[in-house]
């Protein structure tokens, strides 16, 4: 690849939006689900790959379960994107983690009924 190319590439990759969000790992199986943040949305090809391959995860039930019932049966779900204000000073972090209380609040994703 030819040196211009290759700078113009790595300043899109540079100007690309990183959209900050909740999302959820959901066991399609038994209907519970992880809620998750992430600073950065892109991660989550990531965490798809970990499902795949079985890899290690947040808790230890649903590391069993994935185990148990199978990568197929886990999908992962964008919930919300973080809007990021354009004024004033902004607290991604602290934002972030009132968005997730928000969803953790919503689905109650703890016991029974989910791996939080």
């Amino acid at each position: 690849m030819n040196p211009d190319r290759k700078r113009e590439l790595k300043q899109q990759y540079k100007e690309m939006k990183i959209d900050a969000g909740v999302y959820q790992i959901r066991n399609t199986r038994n209907d519970k689900v992880l809620v998750a943040s992430t600073r950065n949305l892109r991660t989550l090809n990531g965490k798809r790959m970990q499902l795949k391959e079985g890899g290690t995860f947040f808790t230890k039930i649903l590391q069993e379960e994935l185990k148990t019932f199978g990568s197929e049966s886990f999908i992962i779900e964008i919930l919300e994107i973080l809007e990021k204000s354009e004024e004033g000073y902004f607290d991604e972090k602290e934002a972030l983690k009132k968005l997730e209380q928000k969803w953790l609040d919503k689905i109650q994703p703890f016991g029974g009924r989910g791996y939080n």
